[in-house]
Formats: structure tokens, sequence, C-alpha cells
């Protein structure tokens, strides 16, 4: 197996290929598109790499770039992991590389792929990417929305003109109607396909997962392939970080925070409503209470619950039910 690691930037692929055997790297710089993707699979022939299933490739997650060739290259039949680009910053700052250029961040992340041999990454189906791209375009308009908003309120408190004034309503209009046609075409999408249709009904199953979260949540939790619910939890960056040294050093735990922002927000949200009428919830809050925990530490927890409980309900295809204990 050779290993190949691409640092993406938006015109340009930085390419190294890694030969664990001697150790050597092989740089090659080429087009992020069709055609780039065509000379890198001949110059990869050249280097002895005859089929691209003896090929181990390893991108980090940037935006949007990496996504046409992790598909392409995956399409094309080689093993492709796309990776958290702070993972790999640990891991070249263990190496001791101090020097950071494109050329060279392609090759930590090939050696980042023969040590460490993350798992392989699988594109998400066609509906799910488009569902993606609508919750995205939604997030941003509610962004500029809000934005809209408070710069309303602000000419309502200052002697403004009128043709400000008037502008900044059309404005909020405007995006107002944007998002409720953008959100109707989220739930005629959904309609559209009943496996995601059905998987959003199992998680409005869940009390306190209203059809935000769980529109959110399904686009995540059918956008990887993921093992466990823990895997769940630490890619939306609920997953507790002690810090904690000898007997001097005892700094309180507190959330890694390395997901979606606006999703971990959902949730914070999700997981007060449940300490109420989620009975699961309510009895792991109660009881973290009654063990001196602070209530934003089990609410945390609450939150990890939850997103147990999102992942249940999907990977054995039913409705929440209280207290219910997967089969081993």
């Amino acid at each position: 197996m050779r290993y190949l690691g691409i640092d993406v930037a938006k015109q340009t692929l930085e390419c190294s290929l890694l030969d664990p055997a001697t150790g050597k790297l092989r740089t090659k710089r080429v087009s992020n598109d069709p055609a780039g993707y065509a000379a890198l699979v001949a110059w990869l022939s050249r280097q002895g790499v005859s089929e691209l299933a003896e090929l181990h490739t390893v991108l980090e997650a940037t935006g949007v770039y990496h996504e046409t060739a992790a598909s392409w290259l995956h399409a094309a039949g080689a093993q492709v992991s796309v990776v958290n680009p702070a993972q790999v910053k640990d891991f070249a700052r263990g190496l001791a590389v101090r020097t950071k250029t494109d050329r060279r961040d392609s090759g930590v992340l090939a050696r980042y792929g023969a040590l460490v041999q993350p798992r392989p990454w699988q594109p998400p189906a066609p509906a799910v990417r488009e569902l993606q791209a609508l919750l995205a375009r939604v997030e941003a308009l509610e962004t500029d929305l809000r934005r809209e908003r408070n710069r309303q309120e602000k000419a309502a408190a200052t002697a403004t003109p009128a043709l400000i004034v008037e502008s900044l309503a059309n404005g909020v209009r405007f995006l107002a109607d944007e998002l409720a046609r953008l959100r109707q075409a989220i739930d005629d999408h959904i309609d559209r396909h009943p496996d995601l249709k059905a998987d959003r009904e199992r998680l409005q199953s869940i009390p306190a997962v209203g059809t935000k979260t769980a529109t959110r949540l399904l686009a995540v939790l059918r956008s990887r392939s993921f093992q466990r619910a823990e895997q769940v939890a630490a890619f939306l960056g609920l997953v507790p970080v002690e810090h904690q040294s000898g007997s001097s050093v005892a700094g309180r735990p507190h959330l890694s925070k390395a997901g979606n922002p606006r999703l971990r927000a959902a949730l914070y949200m999700a997981a007060v409503v449940a300490v109420r009428f989620n009975p699961d919830v309510k009895a792991l809050y109660e009881r973290l209470l009654a063990r001196g925990k602070s209530k934003m530490a089990a609410l945390g927890a609450a939150m990890r619950k939850l997103v147990h409980l999102c992942f249940g309900v999907l990977k054995h295809q039913a409705n929440y039910e209280p207290n219910w204990t997967p089969p081993t």
C-alpha cells in the first residue's frame, strides 16, 4: 500500500506520495479540477502505482474544496480518508515539523496515513449532499437575517433617514421570505426520500428533539459512517476534556467544542427541554446533580445522552422507547 497526502487549495492539489518501505516522498502539484485529477493518475502510474486500489489517500476536511477531489478518487477506486485538520496539526507537532508549506503539509498527511491508518471515507448519498447544501444555505441566511434585524433595531433607536429604514425593512422581508422558501424546500426534499423522512420521524420520536434539530442531526448522522455513538459525540464536540496533572493542576472539565457550533447550540436547547420531559435524560441529569456535579456539567452529559439516543434510533431503525436497552 502506498500513501498519498494531498494538501487541498481552491485551485491546486499539492500531493506527496510515500513509499513506507523506503520512507521516500515524491511530490507533484496538479490543478483541483478533472484535468488535474487525470494528470495525477498519470503521474502515479509513472511512480509505479498501476492500480488506485493500491493507494490510500489522505486529505484534510477543508470546507468544500476537498469534496470533489475526494469523491473523484473514491469513485476511481482509491481508499480515501478525510481527516480532522486539528488532529493532523497535533501529529505534525509530534514530528517536530515547524515549517508550514503546502508541500510539507502534504508530506505530513502521507505519513499520518501510514502511521495512524485513518478510517476510510465514504461519500454521502446524493440526497444527503443536497440536504447538507440546503441546510448550509439556511444557516447563512439565518446569520444574515439576524444581522439585518440588529441593524434595524439600531436604526429605530437613532435618527436614521427614511430611505435607509425602508431599505432595511426590504432586506429583512426578503431574507425572511427566502428562509421560509428554503425551509419548505428542505421539508419537500425529505418528503421525496422515504428513507430520510422515516429517519427524521424516528429522531422526532425522542422527547425534546424537534424538527429543526432532527433535520440537522439527520444530515450529520447520514453523512458519515459512524460506528458508535461516542464517535458522533466526539464529532460534535460534546466529549469532556480534562486538564489535570499531579496534585496541583486540576482544571474543571469542559466540552471540546470541536464540531458545528450551531448544532451544538441546538442540542443545548434540546437538552434544557429534555431534562424536564425526556425520562432517560431526566434520570441521568438528576443522578449527576445528586452526585455533586454542576448544572453545566450535567447539561453537557444530557446533550451527549440525546446524541446517543439519536444514534440508537437510527442504528436500530426503531422509534424511541424509555429505558430501552439495545440488543447486544
